[in-house]
């Protein structure tokens, strides 16, 4: 197995985090704080998280594409309105949004593994990660393909999938110019992190697709689910094997 230099596995070694893994803990926080004590407007928002208004005025605008939060209008003391002119826009968590921070969601998927392992075995556990894995190498098969063969434009557009999904992705060089080059992918959220920290079957069936994907032997350095505070995956810089069907797992 290849085994990467001891600094890959931190994506804050060397340059910082990529934006796209700053900008979504970030929108987390935005959420969470809209989700503890909304309605909220802009610049509530702002004071509560020590960011500027226009800061925070970009999140919101990203979660609300993405239909995670909502307007509404503020409550007034005595139901009084703010008189004259358009009121402040404030958000609160759409039902979507609701469902994003999952906490409830993670309580009952761990549930319902821990009754598939006992009455079902373990190996039931693996088989539905690698499903699960199998349907997301799926999604990607296309745009991996339409990337070509070079490992690090396949990295990012790895990356670029995942953030579509949710996992705060990013990728970086490390190891320039020595044996150990590669590319760090580092995933910033994960959708599954509580489930995977008590059932490492979905990190490992993962990192196998992230390999069938990327074309080259993958190797995972450090997870969500383990405590570390990102993902991280490191690729080499290989040339990348066509991936034939009889390699790609079964649904």
């Amino acid at each position: 197995m290849f085994i990467a230099d001891k600094h890959a596995s931190d994506c804050t070694d060397g340059p910082n985090p990529g934006p796209q893994v700053l900008d979504a803990r970030t929108r987390d926080k935005v959420r969470a704080t809209i989700s503890e004590h909304g309605p909220l407007t802009a610049g509530a928002v702002a004071s509560l998280l020590g960011l500027t208004p226009a800061a925070v005025r970009r999140h919101l605008d990203a979660l609300s594409e993405q239909g995670a939060i909502e307007e509404r209008e503020p409550a007034t003391a005595g139901g009084a309105g703010r008189g004259r002119g358009r009121p402040a826009r404030a958000y609160v968590l759409s039902a979507a949004g609701h469902t994003g921070m999952g906490s409830d969601y993670d309580h009952v998927a761990t549930s319902a593994l821990r009754f598939l392992a006992d009455h079902a075995g373990a190996d039931a556990v693996g088989e539905f990660a690698r499903q699960r894995s199998a349907e997301l190498e799926q999604r990607y098969a296309a745009q991996l393909t339409a990337a070509g063969d070079d490992v690090t434009v396949r990295a990012d557009a790895l990356a670029a999938a995942l953030i579509a999904d949710g996992f705060a992705a990013s990728t970086r060089p490390v190891g320039q110019g020595t044996p150990l080059a590669g590319v760090q992918l580092c995933q910033g959220h994960c959708p599954v992190q509580h489930v995977a920290a008590e059932f490492p079957q979905f990190c490992d069936a993962e990192t196998d697709a992230f390999s069938r994907l990327l074309g080259v032997h993958v190797q995972r350095l450090a997870t969500l689910a383990h405590g570390e505070h990102v993902c991280t995956t490191f690729i080499p810089l290989s040339v990348v094997h066509a991936t034939t069907s009889d390699e790609r797992p079964s649904r």
